[in-house]
């Protein structure tokens, strides 16, 4: 069976300029690029090279450009040695609420470690960040703002040229200016960076456009307050501890030249099968929500929400039908609790997919993964089970409500079970009646409001119930229609 790989957004493999690229710097960039002798010269001359290139992509200067062990390391190296070198400044790290994890726990941990505090921005349900907000956020002042240039999990871009006028009123204002820090790992290879961005510190990821895993590119403009919090050393301006790895480098930037050479075309085209795909899987899959802005979005990624399906469930079936995707949601074996990204949009977690298109996908894969999905997800739905034929459910207290409601215990069952029997019992409620969801799954207090705000229906809030268990929570709903 040939398999399909849909998850590029993770990674790629190594496109085939890369692996010759690679191959060739085995032999030739091996040695130390900071020796004197013919060997470390001709490292040094490669690595030069590389750099020029990555930094023309990134519409920076050679010199502010320096390469690190991963796109992790270089986010996390960005967050930190902003917030060091503002410490007298600021204490205050402002981020959206969907950034990348590496960006949230770099901000936790280096707000933690000055005594500052880490501000979360809001986002839309469509995933487009709250600028409204964040023109609030910024007038406290801050440290460094942390904002993604387009989102790794449903792809919305970020309103870049905003978030730069309201840095340009801050930096006229009280508080002074705020260095941007711009994520751009998703999008690098898939769309051009910015050129009025006024982004202060730039991060990438090479296995995301095709190059080598364990290479991340960090660039800081001249004039920025950039102050390591780590033992500096020698290399790449000290801002990037460690020795780089000059084949994997030269890698990197010839798949980086090389995906910028075919951008536009290879762009187009993704976006003509995702637009299939949105479409197709609207039309053929019942009860799915497509999450993400439909428009200002990246070329190759598109995310959906199968109501009433176990995440786990659909991942597992598609990878014996040949088919490797990504899931959002909490029900799956990597993971407890829903993802960040779609859980501050307020969207369905459980039942989640992400399609992340690789840049050489063949349009009759698209269609072969249309055609089976269907048929997918009707049989995870028809193998999901019930609370009422769970042997861990609680009988229902239907002695207890009021005329006009009805309770549904779920208790001990995880999603997606509370809404599918939300969605099988709220019919049987007369409109304008009450139903009482008892669930101690965390995903529940996102995907009740999420499915009552999908179905039109009023999500009236949460309750604890402490008599049913610490993590027992009651959400109640009314049936609109």
């Amino acid at each position: 069976m040939n398999s399909v790989f849909l998850d590029a957004a993770s990674g790629e493999p190594m496109d085939p300029v890369a692996r010759e690229a690679y191959m060739a710097a085995l032999d030739d960039g091996w040695a130390d690029p900071d020796r004197l002798y013919r060997e470390g010269r001709r490292a040094r001359m490669l690595l030069d090279a590389a750099r020029e290139a990555v930094a023309e992509v990134l519409r920076a200067r050679p010199d502010e450009t320096v390469f690190t062990a991963s796109g992790t390391a270089a986010i996390h190296l960005a967050v930190a040695g902003l917030a060091q070198g503002r410490s007298r400044i600021s204490r205050r790290i402002l981020t959206s609420a969907i950034e990348h994890s590496a960006v949230l726990h770099a901000a936790e941990f280096t707000a933690t470690r000055l005594g500052g505090e880490h501000v979360t921005v809001p986002v839309t349900r469509l995933g487009e960040l709250r600028t409204d907000v964040l023109a609030q956020s910024l007038s406290g002042g801050a440290a460094v703002l942390c904002i993604q240039y387009a989102n790794h999990e449903v792809g919305t871009i970020q309103p870049i040229e905003r978030v730069r006028e309201l840095l340009s009123a801050a930096a006229s204002g009280a508080t002074g200016s705020v260095p941007l820090v711009m994520d751009a790992s998703a999008a690098l290879g898939h769309m051009p960076m910015p050129e009025s961005a006024n982004w202060a510190v730039l991060c990438g990821s090479a296995r995301k456009w095709g190059g080598p895993a364990g290479v991340g590119v960090l660039a800081v403009r001249k004039g920025t307050r950039f102050a390591a919090a780590w033992p500096e050393d020698e290399r790449e301006q000290g801002r990037a501890p460690g020795p780089v790895n000059v084949p994997a480098i030269l890698a990197a930037a010839a798949a980086l030249r090389a995906r910028e050479a075919e951008r536009e075309a290879i762009a187009a085209r993704h976006r003509e099968l995702v637009d299939r795909i949105r479409a197709q899987v609207a039309a053929t899959v019942p009860d799915v929500e497509i999450v993400g802005d439909p428009r200002r979005r990246l070329p190759h990624i598109v995310t959906f929400s199968c109501l009433y399906a176990s995440g786990e469930a659909l991942l597992l079936e598609l990878d014996r039908a040949g088919y490797s995707v990504s899931s959002g949601s909490s029900c799956t074996a990597s993971t407890l609790t829903p993802s960040h990204v779609l859980e501050a949009m307020g969207v369905l977690s459980h039942g989640n997919l992400r399609i992340s298109l690789p840049w050489r996908i063949a349009e009759e894969e698209v269609d072969r993964f249309l055609g089976e999905l269907p048929g997918v997800v009707a049989r995870v739905r028809a193998e999901a089970p019930s609370a009422d034929s769970s042997p861990t459910a609680q009988p229902n207290a239907s002695g207890t409500e009021t005329p006009g409601s009805e309770t549904i215990d779920a208790l001990g069952l995880m999603c997606p079970i509370p809404v599918i029997e939300l969605a099988k019992r709220i019919v049987h409620v007369p409109v304008g009646g009450t139903i009482r969801v008892l669930a101690d799954d965390p995903a529940a207090r996102l995907d009740i409001p999420a499915w009552s705000e999908l179905r039109k229906h009023s999500y009236l809030g949460e309750q604890p119930v402490p008599e049913r268990g610490e993590r027992a929570v009651a959400y109640l709903v009314r049936r609109e229609h």
